[in-house]
């Protein structure tokens, strides 16, 4: 087995939470049950992983690697090896599940979100075309299941109807930001997209910007209205909402590694400290150690944006440096005296 860092590259609970699954650096999956909590297996993927789901049944684990492919692990059968299920020409940087287990959903580097059906995976269904950056997040709403958010490098959160492949909204995260922001004229890309069904909230988290985004999905008219930006001290890790709580934060600070925010009057606030955020701050601070190597790490994405060559420019000034020399020190003619231009010769070779 390759041994790495033993740093998690991706994580995930089943629908029920049931179940825990987690991948590293070393090519290892790791299948846990939670209740209670008992390490099922240890078994070795092909290559490291970007994203891993449970389907809908929590039979099966699909696993999204660097090299564009998915494999499915069977959950009921821990031990069983993986199979592979499709693949892409480029890099997969998430995976997801319709409610039904119908389709297979990936999100590659090409900007591409392809539909593929589960039950043959090399029938694809639709492609989601329109991102103009590789797509680093999506999510299938739970309580709308025909439809899906996607985010991309290029700064937009996206609503879709994936069977058609159908582009019904578009934000663009760049007109939400203020000039005055430190992070005004800074790629990003969202790090997680979190839903909550009881507001028919999204919370947006960018890899790279202590801000979380608030939108809300309008499902009868197809598309999704901005709230309101909320701004911290430090950079935040991860989001996720409760039903019945709100939207947990988690933020790069011991002292108050966790955040919860409630909708109040129409507008998402931090709530005072009470039981459950004071017992779950002690359990991070408790085991701070394990969570102060990410605060040194770099943004995940920001290797993954195209990389773009101007060379025309650099050529045209060394043509005209050597059209300068040219003109300064023309050749020498048949005599061997140097050969005067004529004006009209030297605009015209300037010219070319």
């Amino acid at each position: 087995m390759e041994k790495g860092s033993d740093m998690i590259l991706a994580a995930a609970f089943s629908k029920s939470g049931g179940y825990f699954a987690l991948t590293d650096d070393s090519k290892r999956l790791i299948l846990f049950r939670t209740k209670p909590w008992q390490c099922l297996s240890v078994r070795t993927v092909v290559r490291r992983c970007t994203a891993l789901t449970f389907t809908a049944s929590e039979e099966k684990l699909l696993v999204a690697d660097k090299s564009g492919d998915v494999y499915s692990f069977s959950v009921s059968d821990p031990q069983g090896c993986g199979k592979l299920e499709l693949g892409h020409l480029s890099m997969l940087l998430d995976v997801a599940v319709s409610p039904d287990d119908r389709y297979v959903l990936t999100a590659d580097r090409d900007e591409k979100i392809r539909v593929s059906w589960a039950a043959a995976p090399h029938s694809i269904e639709s492609f989601c075309l329109g991102h103009a950056e590789f797509v680093s997040r999506i999510l299938v709403v739970p309580d709308h299941p025909e439809l899906l958010l996607s985010s991309s490098g290029d700064c937009t959160l996206r609503l879709w109807e994936y069977q058609s492949g159908r582009e019904l909204h578009c934000c663009h995260l760049t007109s939400l930001r203020e000039p005055a922001e430190p992070w005004g004229d800074k790629r990003s890309a969202a790090s997680r997209i979190a839903y909550w069904g009881q507001e028919s909230c999204v919370a947006l988290l960018c890899d790279c910007i202590p801000v979380v985004y608030i939108f809300q999905l309008d499902a009868r008219r197809q598309q999704l209205a901005y709230r309101q930006q909320l701004a911290f001290q430090h950079r935040v890790w991860d989001v996720a909402f409760e039903e019945g709580q709100g939207l947990w934060v988690l933020q790069d600070c011991r002292e108050a590694p966790l955040v919860l925010c409630r909708p109040v009057d129409g507008q998402w606030q931090a709530v005072p400290e009470n039981t459950a955020l004071k017992k779950v701050s002690a359990h991070l601070q408790g085991n701070w150690a394990m969570l102060e190597g990410v605060s040194g790490m770099d943004a995940g994405f920001s290797g993954l944006y195209k990389a773009t060559f101007d060379n025309v420019t650099a050529y045209l000034r060394k043509k005209e440096e050597r059209l300068q020399k040219r003109r300064q020190n023309p050749p020498p003619g048949p005599n061997g005296q140097a050969k005067k231009m004529k004006p009209e010769e030297a605009s015209l070779r300037c010219s070319s």
